[in-house]
């Protein structure tokens, strides 16, 4: 398990977009039932990121640690690219193929989250995914999921075979087809959103999603204007639901009035 960052309040928008700011927090727990905790998070502006390694033993929590780390070192500016999230996560696979050399099974990780970006004047987030854990919005007190997972139960979803809601009940669902790692260059999926004051991301782990709704979830975030306060409910409802896997929560929100960068 690895932490990057701490909660933090008022942090100006990036490129200076004026009137808004961004409120932060990340929390983890191991939840009931694992020995170790091999999801990691790095939650520091531009980047909110959550990896949830696999591989067994101690293997996930090095390849979850590779992607955080890596994606840290890359955010040295106020915003990221997706070249540069892309290059964080060709170097994160080298270290992962480094820590897995001496074990025969593969290792790996999901890579999720958000990131700044204020390409053609525009302050927005971009969305990156790659493996089962998730990206929510919630805006207007509606939530939405904006990933869509990388797992055998979602393509069947997606073509007819299974009921959304019966996917998390399927003797597949753990089993995922996009990782980070395996030495594989995997290049994410890509959403963008623009910035906007009252928005508010979710960036989770599956441990969250395996244990709460998509109602529950609105419901304890509905109960929790702060930032730390949503993700510390957040998990302690998943662990208290049943904790089966290990649990992590990204709460990002946009506090203020304005929406873009200003003009050149």
């Amino acid at each position: 398990m690895t932490e990057l960052g701490r909660p933090t309040t008022a942090h100006p928008l990036a490129a200076g977009a004026p009137g808004l700011s961004i409120d932060w927090a990340g929390v983890t727990d191991v939840g009931l039932r694992r020995a170790h905790n091999e999801d990691s998070y790095v939650a520091e502006a531009p980047v909110f990121v959550v990896a949830d390694g696999m591989g067994g033993h101690s293997a996930g929590d090095v390849a979850s640690d590779a992607v955080v780390r890596r994606i840290a070192e890359a955010a040295v500016r106020d915003s990221l690219s997706t070249d540069e999230l892309e290059e964080a996560l060709r170097r994160a696979t080298a270290d992962i193929a480094v820590a897995a050399a001496e074990t025969e099974l593969g290792v790996g990780t999901t890579a999720t989250g958000v990131f700044l970006s204020g390409e053609d004047g525009e302050a927005e987030f971009t969305v990156f995914n790659v493996g089962d854990s998730r990206v929510y919005l919630v805006a207007d007190g509606a939530l939405q999921q904006i990933t869509v997972d990388h797992s055998v139960v979602q393509e069947m979803v997606d073509a007819g075979l299974l009921r959304a809601e019966d996917a998390e009940s399927h003797p597949d669902s753990n089993v995922i087809t996009r990782a980070v790692g395996f030495d594989v260059d995997q290049r994410p999926d890509y959403w963008r959103i623009p910035a906007r004051a009252g928005l508010r991301l979710l960036v989770c782990s599956d441990g969250l999603t395996k244990e709460l709704s998509g109602s529950d979830i609105e419901r304890v975030l509905a109960a929790q204007p702060e930032s730390h306060a949503a993700a510390s409910a957040l998990v302690r409802a998943a662990v208290e639901a049943g904790g089966r896997d290990n649990v992590t929560a990204v709460v990002v929100d946009v506090r203020g009035t304005a929406s873009k960068l200003p003009e050149a």
